[in-house]
């Protein structure tokens, strides 16, 4: 009898493990999500909870779209985000990751670098780039579908992002690894000077921001960012070998933004919306230019500071 039940254990892990669909609901597999449910997770989260930002919708949205279903691939995605801080790009990196993997950015297959983090010293910068090849060698090895967010880009000394070219250009193989499946996202405030003064100029000119195209700003924002000094992206063989498929621009937050942000962070703590709360925390914020004040300063980075001021949470 004992025998019986362990060749049934046996045959039923066996089974287990057979299927791979049943293992990864229990488990995180690698390539978890199938690419078109992860696509279209991606677009009704940015539909909902991104504002502002009509570029990047429709940008990220179409590029992890295309690459995701893509059976061949010829490079990595490349994605590198630019703007203000508040403007959204660590949320959207967070939303992309979640579209990917259930797990988000807490997933064993998502990797966070910040700048000043994991590559604080000037002097150590020939072991970061070790490092770094090291890295993303082991990981996109036990999963192809790797994904890389580089955050703080505009605080990276210069030359060590270039130490990751080989595995964003377009070899079919190196060392017998294929990189063809991973995907990188590079966020940045470098360039958010160019992407204002284009937004400034529509608004001038009595155009809406909605009537701003990504041929507006992209040619720009990668000039200016390849020859910004205080960017990781100075003179990057990145830039200069094309292998950044978009510029992401993020355009700076307009007020009514804020109180979209200020209202969907009251809703997700479960409260009423007290209109009146949700006006004056808008109304605290800095906007610029000092004349016109159009644009918030913070864009919507501290709404939850100033929720927990008004709220008793």
């Amino acid at each position: 009898l004992g025998l019986a039940i362990a060749g049934a254990a046996a045959s039923a892990l066996t089974g287990f493990i057979s299927y791979p669909r049943l293992y990864c609901y229990f488990r995180e597999c690698c390539l978890q999500r199938h690419d078109r449910r992860a696509a279209v997770a991606l677009q009704e989260n940015l539909d909902r909870k991104l504002f502002g930002q009509h570029l990047v919708n429709k940008v990220v949205v179409k590029a992890v779209k295309g690459f995701l279903n893509n059976t061949n691939a010829k490079k990595p995605l490349a994605l590198s985000l630019h703007g203000w801080t508040g403007t959204g790009k660590n949320f959207v990196s967070k939303i992309v990751a979640e579209s990917i993997y259930k797990r988000g950015l807490q997933s064993k297959y998502v990797h966070q670098f910040v700048a000043t983090l994991h590559f604080p010293h000037a002097h150590s910068i020939n072991l970061y780039k070790d490092q770094l090849q090291s890295w993303i060698r082991g990981n996109v090895s036990i999963c192809p579908r790797s994904l890389f967010i580089f955050d703080e880009m505009d605080k990276m000394h210069a030359g060590l992002i270039d130490s990751i070219k080989p595995f964003l250009d377009y070899y079919e193989l190196l060392d017998g690894v294929s990189y063809r499946q991973a995907i990188f996202i590079f966020l940045s405030n470098a360039g958010a000077e160019k992407i204002t003064e284009v937004a400034l100029d529509f608004w001038r000119n009595g155009r809406t921001r909605e009537d701003i195209q990504l041929t507006d700003i992209q040619n720009a924002l990668s000039v200016s960012i390849f020859n910004n000094k205080n960017s990781g992206f100075w003179h990057s063989t990145l830039i200069d070998r094309n292998l950044i498929d978009y510029f992401v621009p993020f355009l700076p937050l307009e007020y009514k933004h804020v109180k979209m942000c200020v209202r969907v962070e009251i809703e997700s703590r479960g409260y009423a919306v007290d209109e009146d709360i949700l006006t004056r925390i808008a109304d605290e914020m800095t906007y610029f230019p000092r004349e016109e004040r159009i644009y918030s300063d913070k864009g919507c980075k501290t709404v939850d500071a100033k929720l927990d001021y008004y709220y008793d949470f």
